[in-house]
């Protein structure tokens, strides 16, 4: 299907001639309204004449299409958008393209020579930029793109102010594509080479014939086209030709030691480390640069792995032979994902679990007409699970083989009671993937919405057996761990058998693998007969722990984590232990008939009761006190503070070394809010941190910087952030 720009509003600058032209009569030819810009100076900002852009307008105009023509500078940027808004009521797309030259040694250059190219090239897009931009946010919509250059990006001899200008475009660029993105505006630059009146002096006539502006113009249309989610790129272009540049870093080198000074002699002992690319990373952000130096700062201040550069090691490392390449898939995200709900789904979902009407207090989960009908909360891994199945082999850098996937582990977390009727939608990324030696674990992060609104978060964490050995790392502080049970008697036990049928009905929720219904299939994957569902499984435990410990209320449920050990065979039943320590019942699920555990590691999470949360029970969590005070001042003014922050702060307490309490502080949406859980990848910055600590750095009895360089503290994320917590915390600024 060909792209149109039908009932869209583009402005073009400098589209008297060679690239603005052709981008110019390109848009129209598609259905757009175009802005034709053109001074008429001369190639070194000399003169002015109308003549260029009539022309063009003229041209597009004979072919049936809608143009008018402006000549005013690009530093009255104002006046080009408003010629846009004043023909065709709106402006929507900005291609910056107008530019001078003036050609020096740098000795020679004149402030004359640098001031007018700087002028012209990055204030003008700026100026130009700036008008269209709030025009662009109130209709959420907008694409931009700035014209870079080669010698931009590397240099050129005699182009000192022109480089230097182009550069500071790429620079304008980025920063508008994150402050933009919200917005649905996308700003991208291009570094052309095409003939043109700036090109025709520094290249042969032959060439600058064969590089025509039409092998340009297709690349800027598709990034400025709505169905473009290119935001932030930097490309080169000409000849039909088109490649995408990056930023690359070397590991690096420490070349100094803690209390001690740092020396030109050590600089020059390392230089070698300190210029291989050998296992370079790729940085994407300030956030990212920033928190390798704060690492480099922890590292040093603790006197532990100085030779190591900002990160401890290589960055993980494909082998060929695995197909696994983790620097390129973490971070890759697949397609998204709907689900539709009803009230069929949900009753299906709780009968493949177990429920029964024999029970009466199940009948909410059954009866769509009943006065409290609800859905179980472990529904809430169906809608996301279309993201794991099959989605994986298609991730750039995840050459796997979908036979030797296994199922490793499960992380559900629901911020909102599961509807029971309309249209979900999962987004999927790649969190992160470790070499555990025999095998791959890749953990997918899953968020699941209604709407605009955060329904819930997976975590699946995926084994592929024989992708190992590919050189990564074995552990990553983003998965959401498995915690062992109390070293006592479980406080309670329930049991359920299953029905021979069982894995029949499950898989009628949307898990279609054969393994669980075709013997055939089953005996090639080394079982005597189709097995039951892990998720199954993990349905009846958490149903177990709701009816213990929470009276069926599925308002409680507030997260579940298990680690999938032995298949279970339809019809055996499945024995839960359970041991209540506070708001978390740890779980432990068993074969009865053999005693096989096929659930370990595994705990629920609970909200508490009112009466349970009027007062801090006996080893409770201190900070769950500064919590419930920031969330009072958030209803007080939550709104006013959304202005001043406009973050959303993660917090991860820890108490006796383990994960206790998670908090989200979201002072970007709405008049803000606090609640208990993970973020689900939408924090920008998340502190880990232990009770203790947190309260002696709230009391000002420790340094949050030293809290952080001997690793009490960590931070991932936008580090520079956690400046605006003073906001937060009026009375306690230290933190």
């Amino acid at each position: 299907m060909s792209l149109s720009f039908e009932g869209r509003v583009v402005l073009v600058t400098g589209a008297g001639g060679g690239l603005g032209k052709e981008y110019a009569l390109a848009f129209a030819e598609r259905g757009a309204s175009v802005v034709v810009n053109d001074l008429g100076a001369d190639t070194k900002g000399g003169g002015k004449s109308s003549a260029a852009a009539d022309k063009v307008v003229e041209e597009i105009k004979a072919k049936g299409g809608k143009a008018v023509a402006n000549y005013d500078s690009v530093e009255d940027g104002e006046k080009l958008i408003q010629a846009a808004l004043d023909a065709f009521g709106r402006i929507d797309v900005v291609v910056n393209n107008a530019g001078i030259l003036r050609d020096r040694s740098f000795a020679r250059t004149s402030d004359l020579d640098w001031d007018l190219i700087h002028r012209v090239h990055l204030r003008g897009s700026f100026l130009v930029t700036r008008a269209a931009w709030n025009h662009m946010k109130k209709q959420k919509f907008g694409r931009i793109i700035m014209t870079a250059s080669a010698a931009g990006i590397y240099g050129n001899f005699g182009q000192a102010n022109y480089s230097a200008a182009k550069l500071g475009l790429l620079g304008l660029s980025n920063t508008l594509a994150i402050e933009g993105s919200k917005y649905n505006i996308h700003c991208n630059t291009i570094a052309p080479v095409a003939g043109s009146r700036l090109t025709e002096s520094v290249m042969p006539p032959d060439l600058v014939a064969a590089l025509k502006p039409e092998y340009v113009a297709p690349m800027v249309l598709w990034l400025c086209h709505e169905q473009c989610q290119e935001n932030g790129g930097l490309f080169e272009v000409g000849a039909g030709w088109i490649g995408k540049l990056r930023w690359e870093r070397t590991q690096g080198c420490i070349t100094r030691q803690k209390n001690q000074p740092m020396t030109p002699e050590a600089v020059r002992d390392q230089w070698d480390k300190v210029c291989d690319f050998t296992d370079s990373n790729k940085m994407t952000s300030v956030q990212e640069s920033l928190q390798s130096i704060m690492t480099v700062l922890s590292k040093v201040e603790s006197g532990h792995d100085v030779a190591a550069g900002p990160t401890a090691g290589p960055a993980a490392v494909a082998s060929s032979s695995s197909g696994i390449n983790p620097t390129v898939a973490v971070g890759q995200k697949l397609p998204p994902t709907t689900f539709s709900v009803s009230h069929m789904q949900c009753i299906l979902y709780a009968l493949g679990v177990g429920m029964s009407t024999k029970d009466p207090d199940h009948l909410r989960f059954l009866y769509e007409g009943h006065p409290d009908f609800s859905c179980l909360p472990t529904f809430g891994v169906i809608p996301s699970q279309a993201a794991m199945m099959g989605g994986l082999s298609a991730v750039p850098g995840l050459d796997i083989d979908l036979t030797q996937v296994l199922h490793g582990e499960q992380y559900l977390e629901l911020y909102k009671p599961l509807p029971t009727s309309g249209m979900l939608t999962s987004e999927a990324s790649i969190a992160d993937v470790l070499d555990k030696g025999s095998g791959a674990l890749i953990l997918l992060d899953v968020n699941t919405y209604s709407g605009d609104e955060l329904i819930c978060f997976n975590q699946f964490s995926v084994f592929v057996v024989g992708a190992g050995g590919f050189g990564g790392k074995r552990t990553s502080e983003k998965a959401k761990a498995v915690v062992q049970p109390p070293q006592r008697a479980p406080d309670a036990v329930l049991a359920d058998s299953t029905t021979r049928d069982q894995a029949a009905l499950y898989r009628l929720s949307g898990d279609w693998n054969p393994l669980h219904i075709d013997p055939s299939f089953a005996a090639m994957g080394g079982f005597q007969a189709p097995i039951l569902h892990g998720l199954c499984s993990f349905g009846f435990a958490a149903r177990h722990v709701l009816k213990q410990f929470a009276d069926n209320d599925p308002s409680r449920f507030k997260a579940i984590k298990v680690r999938f050990v032995k298949p279970v065979m339809p019809g055996q039943c499945l024995q839960t232990e359970m041991w209540k320590e506070g708001s978390r019942v740890h779980i432990q699920s068993k074969v009865k008939e053999t005693g096989a555990v096929v659930l370990s590691g595994a705990y629920v999470d609970l909200h508490e009761t009112a009466e349970e949360s009027a007062s801090v029970p006996q080893g409770g969590l201190q900070s769950e006190l500064v919590f419930a005070e920031i969330g009072r001042r958030i209803k007080e003014s939550g709104g006013e503070l959304v202005k001043k922050v406009n973050a959303v702060f993660g917090w991860e307490i820890t108490k006796d070394g383990k994960n206790a309490a998670e908090w989200i502080i979201d002072l970007k949406n709405g008049s803000g809010a606090l609640h208990p859980g993970p973020s689900g990848g939408k924090a920008d910055v998340t502190f880990t941190v232990s009770d203790e600590d947190f309260m002696d750095v709230v009391l000002g009895k420790l340094n949050p910087q030293k809290a952080f360089f001997s690793g009490k503290l960590k931070i991932r994320g936008n580090v520079m952030l956690s400046q605006k917590l003073e906001v937060i915390l009026k009375d306690h600024a230290k933190l």
